[in-house]
């Protein structure tokens, strides 16, 4: 098969995923979009949205379509990093058992893995999550364990500050995206999740997905063909740079927001690794709308998941960030002309 037939082959296979996942998310097309440009960059998730959205199902459902293993774990104040790899029980003689933590549970074959309420748990758990990130391997009872197809998904607590511990800028930067999850707004859809008994037991809602879809263990290759394959001209480069230099120095571009001197707001824009994050992502957005080039929406569609996490605002800011990061980034994307 040639590059091209692979390409659209696996196009034909991510929408009829996105479409299953929109089946589940009703009313939610673009985050949907955007996990699913993720997947495919191979790149990991933060998920923001209130309690109740549907950020677990969503998971559930995109780990059915893949076809691979599913974890998920809750942060707590006083979780520990060996919790994620084994944990202890006494078993039926008497004699204590250490059994596979979440990570290992499934062993190499897990490829979605969901830390929800990362900001609960403490900053040396963040730094084992950061590695298996990184890395894709945990080194457990002597052995390394490589996890080649998995993709890390966590969200946070928005409402209580108390006994939290923020990612930092620098843990946020290894993110892909941080996408938003929000209950839909058209009332139609409202009726449907508040009276629709399917919505309401959630393996009879992830029943309908395909399961395996997608095979976990070919995506790192498709990735890379697909990033070597769909082109940039240089009207689209130019355009993405301009970009990038507004997340540094907003004030130049003309940026502005209410009651905010952005003159003094930021400290330090996207760093050349987020910048090629959207890229990426903006690659495979193109591809899904079976463009074998970038062109400008492309970029536009994905900029404020790709980048608002990552705009460091000066600490007076910082505490405001989720009232400021993503209309920052929008306000950038106005403020920029497109060629």
């Amino acid at each position: 098969m040639t590059s091209d037939n692979l390409l659209a082959d696996w196009r034909q296979r991510a929408l009829t995923l996105e479409n299953a996942l929109n089946t589940v998310m009703v009313g939610m097309p673009k985050p949907v979009r955007s996990v699913v440009v993720a997947l495919f960059a191979r790149g990991h998730v933060l998920l923001e949205g209130d309690v109740g959205v549907g950020k677990t199902t969503l998971l559930q459902a995109l780990a059915r379509g893949i076809g691979g293993g599913y974890q998920r774990i809750e942060g707590t104040i006083d979780l520990m990093p060996s919790d994620l790899i084994y944990y202890t029980q006494l078993g039926d003689d008497g004699r204590p058992r250490v059994l596979p933590g979440p990570l290992l549970a499934q062993g190499e074959k897990l490829s979605v893995f969901f830390f929800n309420e990362i900001n609960r748990a403490r900053p040396q758990v963040h730094a084992l999550l950061l590695r298996l990130m990184a890395e894709r391997t945990i080194a457990a009872f002597n052995r390394e364990f490589e996890f080649a197809h998995l993709t890390v998904f966590a969200d946070r607590n928005r409402v209580e500050r108390e006994e939290t511990f923020e990612l930092p800028a620098a843990s946020r930067d290894r993110f892909l995206m941080e996408i938003l999850i929000e209950a839909p707004t058209d009332r139609a859809h409202l009726e449907a999740l508040m009276f629709d008994a399917r919505f309401h037991d959630t393996q009879a809602l992830l029943s309908p997905v395909p399961e395996g879809l997608i095979d976990p263990a070919q995506l790192d290759g498709l990735a890379s063909t697909l990033q070597h394959t769909i082109s940039a001209s240089p009207a689209l480069r130019h355009y993405g740079t301009e970009l990038w230099l507004a997340t540094r120095e907003p004030a130049r571009y003309g940026v502005l927001l209410p009651e905010i001197e952005v003159e003094e707001l930021m400290a330090a824009g996207a760093g050349p690794r987020g910048v090629a994050m959207l890229v990426r992502a903006a690659r495979v957005h193109a591809w899904l709308e079976g463009r074998a080039a970038i062109v400008p929406e492309d970029l536009r569609t994905v900029f404020v998941d790709t980048i608002a996490h990552r705009l460091a605002l000066q600490p007076v800011y910082e505490a405001q960030r989720a009232e400021i990061a993503r209309p920052l980034a929008a306000e950038i994307l106005r403020r920029v002309a497109a060629p």
